[in-house]
């Protein structure tokens, strides 16, 4: 397989007025992102997962691929709380198009590390797709040590991690084994870190805020990729900017789909139980009108 680098963004997922999926807007944002070179990550935690039935999963993952008609490949997160519905979920997905999947540790239920490995290489087993695993504990309470990734990365079908830990430290540890081995990559998670990783041998990074600002987050790969680290950091100093004055305000993915959706109305709210005050929203649409990249 091709070895899958560079900028990827954390789509969100477009719903109308009465919260059902806008397959449209979809296709939309999609095409938007494609022009500014960056592939698509579907249904992860800013595309609202969490909200999302096994079967709207399928139909974003299905409507992604169609609009980035090649163009850029996309990436579709398929964990579930169970190994059952996962794999489910996986051979639902794995021959729409996409390139990768990634896998989230289990939500509620408290894992050992030896029950995410048995977790890990079930799933593996099952699916023909590539796979990452996806390290998310401040919202799974469930933690990917690098001991444990090290031990997954043996496995043939898992070619490496999206960490959004949130630290210097966890990536380190991921990035230790990408370091050792060809064939285990790591993709950056929190915006923050995002040229800290690529200068420290990450493959790329799933982001969030790309949603906002497709253009700066292609900037920072594509300058690295240069050797122009001037520019690569002038940029990510923005991305920090735009971070710092977003996340202040509430739960990232929420703050990031009402951000994006000032500026394109057509994005629809998050899906309840989100929700965004009068006050709050005021302070995110001052953010919207001098961060988000609309035109491409």
């Amino acid at each position: 397989m091709t070895k899958i680098t560079g900028p990827f963004v954390a789509i969100v997922t477009p719903f109308d007025a009465d919260e059902e999926l806008n397959a449209a807007a979809l296709a939309r944002q999609v095409d938007r992102q494609a022009k500014a070179g960056n592939g698509v990550f579907c249904s992860g935690t800013n595309g609202e997962f969490y909200t999302l039935s096994f079967e709207e999963k399928v139909a974003v993952a299905r409507h992604c691929v169609a609009a980035a008609a090649g163009r850029v490949p996309v990436l579709s997160h398929i964990g579930e709380v169970s190994t059952h519905q996962t794999i489910a979920l996986g051979k639902a997905i794995q021959s729409l198009g996409v390139k990768a999947v990634s896998v989230v540790t289990p939500s509620f239920i408290a894992c050992a590390q030896d029950e995410l490995v048995t977790y890990y290489t079930r799933v593996a087993n099952a699916l023909a797709v590539p796979i990452y695993l996806y390290n998310i504990p401040a919202r799974t309470g469930n933690t990917i040590e690098p001991a444990t990734a090290r031990k997954l990365a043996d496995h043939p079908n898992i070619i490496g991690i999206k960490d959004s830990a949130g630290s210097q430290d966890s990536l380190d540890g991921f990035l230790a084994i990408a370091r050792e081995r060809s064939d285990f990559d790591v993709l950056v998670g929190p915006d923050h870190l995002i040229l800290y990783g690529l200068k420290t041998g990450a493959a790329g990074c799933i982001s969030g805020l790309g949603n906002i600002a497709p253009l700066t987050l292609n900037a920072i790969w594509t300058a690295f990729s240069a050797g122009d680290i001037a520019t690569a950091e002038a940029r990510q100093a923005h991305y920090g900017e735009l971070r710092k004055a977003l996340y202040a305000h509430g739960f990232p993915p929420t703050m990031v789909k009402r951000a994006l959706a000032i500026a394109m109305p057509e994005v629809g709210r998050s899906r309840g139980p989100a929700l965004v005050s009068d006050e709050v929203n005021d302070k995110v649409a001052v953010v919207s009108k001098a961060f988000v990249e609309a035109a491409i």
